[in-house]
């Protein structure tokens, strides 16, 4: 068999000391430089795309992690729309919260500890990617269920205002009477007569609310007084975040109605010309907004100080403006609406009702097991140096939060009669947060509230005005000494653009003196 590396020898040479014998070296040079492969060429790293400050790459938020009616809606509602499914389930997720809340809280530990079901949801996306069409879908039952209770009620609101009114006109008059008593017999009889109207006049009745769109502070306060201290926000309009960020009113704002309304603490409040005293508020919001709205409340201190931005679920899909299929239909079936309205319906039961104390749910052991397991691996990387330092005001939350999350998820899967978590929906709520922490490293970058990506970012700068290909560490400080008085500062800016592949550092060693920490520059974060 002839070898396909080396040519065939003359005939009676057996090999090339032979071959050198008979026709010299150079034609042993030749036979061997023509077998030999060409050298590789020389190796040059494979750069990724880079992640510049202020972007992160995020993963899908899939319908999975929702029971199975509600995954149905969502996925049929992201296909129908064209848009991103973490819009539908970050909407799901606001409108469990809108419909349980007040009503459940759920105590991780089993004992004292205890979260209310109130939820907050943002999610952001550019102008033209219907995020009306999704909030709309996700929505359409609760205004249903509120039509058909308001219709319901009609006549009796109707009788206990024409009730109210009659009353109210004659306690004016036995107060005008009082006013002219001749002694004070006659005003005690008259100021008795007006207490007793006034403790037999009917309270008002309204037709049941479970959301409001764009509102004030001071009118959500009376809403969470007149509709069983519930209440929730549901809009793709940026009023409501703006006035929480103050931009409306030079920058101040009362953010207590939104704090305690997360929490579920108690509200008092008094001042002229309203007054409130709500035991448990129960606060949700699902909000779906444009990325310049981020940026836009950026500039309030007291919006990122209150810890109201770490109190959201925020969820920023990549676009998929560009690459829709215009020609393509894909109607919600009716069979899922159907079957969506009827189990929020279900869950709305007994609503509205007087105002009692929230059952409680607990958590089964597993359930709390890995509940428990999430919540150390969190606080294990919020520390200094840690993974999650630059959000830790947010991540100290998500424990709290995914027992809401799990505890909604499984009322839903369960019904009303519920008493515990079980393992899967609290499964399901851990893996949802995991998907969710990428999501608020984005919304933090694009607040400007993650000091090292702010950091990071004023190095990208620095590369990109001088067109360095590499640096040292020593030069980044001193070109940005102001900036970068503590070498740790420095340090921590050059891991978080090492980390998502903007620069890769390396050694290079200096004769008779210590070795210079290098950096090397992508390409692409030069011309991205």
């Amino acid at each position: 068999m002839v070898s396909e590396t080396f040519p065939p020898l003359a005939e009676n040479l057996t090999d090339f000391n032979d071959l050198a014998a008979a026709e010299g070296l150079e034609v042993v040079r030749e036979l061997i430089d023509q077998a030999a492969p060409a050298a590789p060429p020389p190796l040059v790293p494979e750069w990724p795309d880079p992640i510049l400050p202020g972007m992160r790459r995020v993963p899908d938020i899939p319908t999975t992690v929702l029971p199975e009616w509600l995954a149905a809606m969502a996925h049929a509602v992201a296909e129908s729309t064209q848009t991103p499914p973490a819009l539908a389930v970050m909407s799901s997720l606001a409108v469990l919260a809108t419909v349980l809340q007040r009503r459940f809280e759920v105590a991780p530990y089993g004992d004292s500890y205890t979260e209310p079901l109130a939820l907050w949801t943002l999610s952001a996306t550019p102008s033209g990617t219907r995020k009306s069409a999704v909030l709309n879908a996700m929505l359409g039952p609760l205004v249903h269920w509120e039509k058909l209770l308001r219709d319901r009620m009609r006549r009796e609101i109707v009788r206990v205002s024409s009730v109210r009114a009659v009353a109210e006109k004659r306690i004016e008059r036995l107060k005008q009477d009082a006013a002219k008593a001749k002694d004070s017999t006659e005003r005690e009889s008259l100021t008795a007569e007006i207490e007793r109207e006034q403790n037999d006049m009917p309270d008002e009745l309204r037709a049941p609310r479970l959301f409001t769109g764009d509102t004030t502070a001071e009118r959500l306060q009376a809403l969470l007084v007149e509709h069983g201290e519930r209440m929730a926000v549901h809009s793709d309009e940026a009023g409501i975040f703006l006035i929480m960020a103050g931009i409306y009113n030079g920058g101040a704002s009362n953010l207590d109605v939104f704090l305690q309304g997360h929490a579920g603490t108690t509200m008092r409040v008094d001042r002229a010309g309203r007054s409130a005293h709500i035991d448990q508020p129960a606060l949700s919001f699902g909000l779906l907004l444009q990325p310049g709205v981020m940026a836009e409340v950026a500039s309030s201190r007291r919006f990122r100080d209150s810890g109201l931005l770490a109190r959201f679920l925020y969820a920023i899909p990549i676009s998929n403006v560009g690459s829709r299929d215009v020609r393509k239909r894909a109607p919600i079936p009716d069979g899922v609406r159907d079957e969506y309205e009827h189990r929020l319906h279900q869950l709305l039961e007994g609503v509205p009702a007087p105002i009692t104390a929230p059952r409680t749910l607990t958590l089964c052991e597993a359930a709390r097991e890995i509940w428990l397991d999430m919540s150390e691996a969190i606080e294990r990387e919020q520390g200094e140096g840690g993974r999650y330092e630059s959000i830790s005001d947010w991540t100290s939350k998500l424990p709290g939060a995914v027992a809401r999350i799990a505890a909604l998820l499984q009322l839903a899967t369960s019904g009303l009669e519920t008493k515990e978590v079980g393992f899967e929906c609290m499964d399901n709520a851990v893996t949802l947060a995991r998907l969710l922490i990428p999501h608020a490293q984005a919304a933090f970058g694009m607040l400007g509230t993650d000091a090292t990506d702010v950091d990071a970012g004023a190095i990208v700068r620095w590369v990109r005005v001088h067109g360095l290909t590499e640096f040292t560490k020593r030069e980044a400080q001193r070109a940005q000494e102001g900036r970068f008085r503590s070498v740790d500062r420095l340090q921590k800016a050059l891991d978080r653009l090492e980390h998502q592949d903007v620069v890769r550092s390396f050694k290079r060693h200096n004769k008779g003196a210590p070795p210079s920490t290098c950096y090397q520059v992508n390409p692409k974060a030069l011309s991205t």
